[in-house]
């Protein structure tokens, strides 16, 4: 299945598109958490991401990523909040991919799903997010995503 392309000004390849959801809740505090959960293969943290199906719109495969990889539902925003870029590993290789991400306000967070077992998942404040995942760009992202930050 060919995923879309986004072209390049500067004469580089074009790079294939995953979709991702950004799950966030407003804490009794009235700050933003994000849940950040990690990857199978590394361990690494990230959000929860993956390719959209043929005719799929992307802000539903963001949704159905949050529920297979978080067991998180909510409300997805209509608008990605950004994109970041990051090398996937392939058998042998690896493959510069661009993600469009989707704010998912968490809801509701169910008892089991698709992947739970498979990765541990934390609910941090934008900082704390930001400082634990590797790729800068989705960092970025999340310090800049709008909301009052959790105080210690």
């Amino acid at each position: 299945m060919k995923q879309k392309e986004k072209k390049h000004s500067t004469g580089e390849s074009p790079l294939r598109q995953q979709v991702a959801a950004l799950p966030f809740r407003i804490s009794e505090g009235k700050c933003v958490e994000i849940l950040l959960i990690t990857s199978r293969d590394t361990g690494r943290f990230i959000i929860p991401k993956g390719w959209p199906k043929k005719g799929q719109k992307p802000t539903d495969a963001a949704a159905m990523e949050a529920y297979e990889e978080a067991g998180a539902f909510g409300k997805v925003a209509k608008k990605p909040v950004g994109s970041y870029t990051y090398w996937k590993r392939g058998d042998g290789n690896f493959e510069r991919l661009q993600v469009l991400v989707y704010p998912l306000e968490v809801k509701k967070h169910r008892a089991s799903w698709p992947e739970k077992g498979e990765r541990r998942m934390a609910w941090l404040s934008t900082e704390d997010a930001a400082l634990i995942v590797d790729e800068p760009d989705l960092a970025s992202l999340i310090r800049n995503f709008k909301g009052p930050a959790c105080k210690d």
